[in-house]
């Protein structure tokens, strides 16, 4: 049984904007260190557990290992 929302929560909003403005201004997404610090979070494995979620919902793919070589969909 699924229990994961349909919509993204407001701390995966604010790390898809993140990532969406860094795609634009450099051509690739940030770090998880950085994305953490971007949207006040000092854990990196509570970035990471937000964009598996992200990617869960198949908003994010990535095309690597790191989360750097993401794109949106």
């Amino acid at each position: 049984m699924n229990r994961r929302p349909a919509y993204l929560t407001e701390r995966e909003e604010q790390i898809l904007s993140c990532i969406r403005q860094s795609i634009r201004d450099h051509g690739e997404g940030l770090a998880v260190a950085q994305l953490g610090a971007a949207v006040g979070l000092s854990s990196k494995s509570s970035v990471a557990y937000h964009l598996r979620n992200v990617e869960k919902r198949g908003v994010l793919v990535r095309d690597g290992h790191g989360w750097r070589t993401c794109r949106l969909r």
